[in-house]
């Protein structure tokens, strides 16, 4: 019987975390099995993933009647019913976060996605639930918008945890990481403690290859001049941006700066691989994770992928292989008439919408629910 290639990943570094959550995952033991069997060590969630689990099934019906019975409005009632959701696949954690003395075991809960320009109101939010959740192993997900760093900074200075999602760009993950060294260096000179502060920086991958590549395309059907540099870049363009982005983090994280702080305990603020679930039935269905394995990486992925991965996942150190064809590739985009900035940018504003609108959609799915 061949060893769990899942299992596999814990020795090279990488986490694997779940992105999914459904009361009936947790209250049927599948979600023991996983952090079992398989070694899963977090869990995420978005509006999208709660607007599916509550809108597409009848097993939150009941508490939504007695919360309505109760004269709870819908924000309530979806606040009520996530949360302990969340606080629950914490407590199943708990033994992960635990044994790991805080590096593993983390479940995330995102402020309301309409707040991602506003910062005063997602400080607010996020110290409001990561008070209600009151659980150690809890990540509040904050979107990286330029409004989202002061935001950060300030709850990694409160001590609150955070993930930080929506990020597309490296010069971003650049803001993202200052964002956090400041909060922890603004933590540690009123002498607080640092030591259990946990962020990580969740890096959203097939959505950028899902825009680059029709652009790359144009230049592969041509068949001029340009082409043979297209089919190249045709699909990597995503992974080529993790790597170059793991080469900025350990540029970070070992320099004399962040060693002040890792004196003090402080620890790093991991990337996560996010968005991994391949888009284009072209590519590998583990395209996002062989791809990408690390030392003090995580990846967070659907339950679809982590069956494939069980099955036929081929687990190696190769998150720092061909880092100079991955410049070359990010190097090449210009010559095709490709602006990664643009791309980006409007990655980011589309991620926000695509958030907004699964919760404004859970808002519909909740009010049909309440009894008439």
């Amino acid at each position: 019987m061949k060893e769990n290639p899942l299992r596999k990943l814990e020795a090279f570094g990488q986490s694997i975390w779940l992105d999914y959550i459904r009361r009936d995952l947790i209250a049927s033991g599948e979600l023991r099995r996983l952090i079992e069997n398989d070694g899963l060590r977090g869990m995420t969630s978005n509006p999208s993933i709660f607007e599916k689990a509550i809108a597409e099934s009848n097993i939150y019906d009941q508490d939504i009647r007695d919360m309505a019975f109760r004269k709870k409005d819908v924000t309530a009632i979806y606040e009520a019913l996530s949360q302990r959701d969340i606080q629950n696949a914490a407590d199943e954690f708990r033994s992960v976060y635990e044994k790991t003395d805080g590096k593993e075991g983390y479940v995330s809960l995102e402020v309301n996605p309409h707040l991602a320009h506003d910062t005063k109101g997602t400080i607010a939010e996020a110290r409001r639930l990561w008070a209600t959740l009151n659980r150690p192993n809890v990540l509040i997900k904050v979107p990286a918008t330029t409004d989202g760093l002061s935001a950060i900074q300030q709850l990694i200075g409160e001590g609150i945890n955070v993930n930080v999602t929506l990020l597309f760009s490296l010069p971003r993950y650049r803001e993202v990481v200052e964002a956090y060294i400041a909060g922890i260096e603004a933590r540690a000179a009123q002498d607080k403690p640092v030591k259990y502060i946990a962020s990580v920086a969740s890096f959203f991958l097939s959505r950028i290859d899902s825009m680059v590549d029709p652009l790359v395309e144009k230049f592969i059907e041509s068949d001029g001049k340009k082409t043979e540099i297209a089919k190249k870049v045709r699909g990597q363009v995503a992974i080529s941006s993790a790597k170059v982005a793991y080469q900025i983090y350990n540029e970070i994280f070992n320099s004399s700066r962040f060693k002040k702080l890792a004196d003090k305990g402080a620890r790093v603020q991991r990337l996560l691989w996010a968005s991994t679930s391949t888009k284009n039935p072209d590519y590998s269905d583990v395209k996002y994770i062989e791809t990408l394995i690390g030392p003090d990486t995580v990846n967070t992925i659907p339950l679809e992928t982590i069956d494939a991965y069980r099955d036929h996942g081929n687990p190696k150190l190769r998150l720092e292989q061909d880092v100079k064809e991955a410049n070359w590739i990010m190097a090449q985009l210009p010559e095709l008439g490709i602006s990664i900035d643009k791309v980006t940018e409007q990655l980011e504003d589309e991620g926000v919408r695509k958030f907004d609108d699964p919760f404004d959609k859970l808002m519909e799915s909740l009010t049909k629910k309440l009894p008439k």
